[in-house]
Order: structure tokens, then C-alpha cells, then sequence
């Protein structure tokens, strides 16, 4: 027998496609400008151990001398990008359902616990529910990321225009870095939240397409308490 279960309303759909390949673009637009300038790396001493990116990468993606492309596709899906995350913050203040979503006292320690779930290192599963404290928690902050990056974007992109935006956030130096931490971020949550998909299967993956989710359910049988009594034969 088959059940069907309600599991994302239309609105928390939209934002989350819309939101999924606004950041791609985003992320693929940022690629472009760091060429321009690419800094970063992992050093110990004199020992490079990981550069952001090296020569090969660029020229794999055929990402070289595509600067002006890459800020004018960044900073106009930046808009589309704020626009979407500030409709979604709205409707879940609105429609109640932050109250699914904000990680209160427990999620913290609940997150640890599906993540060690999830490496099969403790048989222990949490408690199902519509976002658990993994979700809550990853949810929540890929919220506060984004508000991150458009504030560090904007202190980077009119370092003059918002000098005292630009001084809150450190300097132009550091709202840059700032702003390529929340890059790689999105990039990890990205593969995890794909690798969780995979995991929860198709039926979970079409409930954010869908909105409902057709679970089989068993029908219990009836018990047998107490002897039934022998039929009674007339004469």
C-alpha cells in the first residue's frame, strides 16, 4: 500500500532551483576574476602545497583573458542571486516555515550525530523529521554565507564608493579573502548536499521537484487474542 506524503511547499522549490544554477554561474563568473589576480595558495615555509589555481586549470577551461566577461556576468547575477535569497528569507518569516529551519539548542549536537550516522562509525539514528539538525544547521549558515558574500562582494567591487563597508569588513585584502573562503564553502556544500542526495534516493530527490513523496507503507495484520469459539452445530 502506498502513502502520499507532503514534503516541500512551491515556494521553497522555486528558490531552490532558481538558487542552484545562479550560484553555478556565479562560482564559473568568479573563476574568471580570480585569473586576473589568483593569490591564494596553502604554504608551508617555502612549500607550496596547494595554489588556487595553477596555469593548467586556466587553460584547460579556457579561462584566460575572460576578465571583462567574467565581472559583468558576476555582478549582474550578484542581483538575481540577492533577489532569490532575500524572497526566500521573506516567505519563511512569513509562512512559518523558519520554524523548521533555524537550529535551536539541540541541532548542534543532533548534526554531529547524523554525520557520524553517515560515516557508519555509530549504528544511532537521529530522530527523522522534516530537517534534522544537520540540515538545520547547513541550511541556516549557507543563509548567513550568502549575506557574507554580497557584503564582502560589494566591498571589493566599490572599495571607494563603500570605503566604510570595505573598512567593516577588514580592508579590501581581507573582504577578498573573505570572499573566496565563502566561494570554496559553496563549492563543499555543493558536493555534500549532492553526495546526500544520491544517498536519500530518487524518491526524496523528486520530492523537491514535486512537492509529495509516495511512501509504501505496510498494512498491519490482525493479532489472534484469544481463542475463537468452536462453531456451534444445530441438531
Amino acid at each position: 500500500m502506498k502513502e502520499v506524503e507532503k514534503k516541500h511547499p512551491l515556494a521553497i522549490r522555486w528558490f531552490h532551483w532558481i538558487n542552484f544554477p545562479i550560484l553555478l554561474i556565479m562560482i564559473w563568473s568568479g573563476v574568471l576574476i580570480y585569473w586576473a589576480n589568483g593569490v591564494y595558495k596553502i604554504q608551508v615555509g617555502n612549500l607550496v602545497l596547494l595554489k588556487f589555481f595553477p596555469e593548467s586549470f586556466y587553460k584547460a577551461l579556457k579561462i584566460p583573458y575572460r576578465l571583462a566577461e567574467g565581472m559583468a556576468t558576476h555582478f549582474v547575477f550578484m542581483w538575481i542571486f540577492f533577489l532569490n535569497g532575500i524572497f526566500y528569507v521573506l516567505y519563511t518569516l512569513v509562512s512559518g516555515e523558519w520554524r523548521y529551519l533555524v537550529p535551536n539548542r539541540q541541532s548542534f549536537k543532533e548534526a554531529w550525530q547524523v554525520l557520524l550516522h553517515d560515516l557508519h562509525i555509530t549504528k544511532y539514528h537521529p530522530p527523522v523529521r522534516k530537517y534534522n539538525g544537520a540540515q538545520q544547521v547547513a541550511y541556516s549558515a549557507i543563509i548567513l554565507m550568502g549575506f557574507g558574500s554580497l557584503l564582502s562582494g560589494l566591498a571589493i567591487y566599490k572599495p571607494v564608493q563603500v570605503h566604510w563597508l570595505t573598512w567593516l569588513m577588514g580592508g579590501y585584502a581581507f573582504a577578498r579573502a573573505i570572499h573566496f573562503i565563502l566561494t570554496i564553502g559553496y563549492v563543499l556544500f555543493f558536493l555534500i548536499h549532492i553526495i546526500q542526495v544520491i544517498r536519500a534516493g530518487w524518491s526524496n530527490f523528486q520530492s523537491m521537484i514535486t512537492g509529495f513523496e509516495v511512501k509504501k507503507n505496510i498494512a498491519p495484520t490482525k493479532e489472534k487474542t484469544e481463542e475463537e469459539p468452536p462453531p456451534v452445530i444445530e441438531a
